[in-house]
């Protein structure tokens, strides 16, 4: 069974940082492209960042870009997103994703078939 978990939310002052963790169980990461969503209440989700398959490529909403920074270790079947400078406007749950893609990039939009059940983010003083 194909497995997506967030970890590393929490709350958080703004100008801080948090670092969330996608571990994936079930299958293998190094095929997938892998996007970060968020959602935060009353407002539609949004595809904040995403990495290729092999690491090489990646993608920023203008919302986060220069702020927030993903990468992933396919052996220890982990990826990451380095949140910095938070602010309360990134008060959201966080959300991980799979899409198959042998090769080439990703996006921030369709195509993701497997989700993690989400990590809270709160950014407040």
């Amino acid at each position: 069974q194909k497995q997506l978990v967030e970890s590393g939310g929490g709350l958080v002052q703004p100008g801080g940082s948090l670092r969330l963790s996608c571990g994936v169980s079930g299958f293998n990461l190094d095929w997938y492209a892998i996007g970060w969503f968020r959602q935060a209440p009353g407002k539609e989700r949004e595809g904040i960042s995403c990495i290729s398959p092999s690491g090489d490529m990646s993608d920023y909403a203008d919302s986060v870009k220069g702020r927030f920074t993903i990468s992933r270790d396919n052996n220890q079947k982990l990826v990451f997103l380095q949140m910095d400078n938070l602010q309360p406007e990134d008060t959201a749950v966080y959300y991980c994703a799979a899409m198959l893609k042998f090769a080439g990039g990703c996006n921030l939009g369709l195509g993701y078939n497997y989700w993690g059940q989400g990590t809270q983010v709160t950014v407040s003083s």
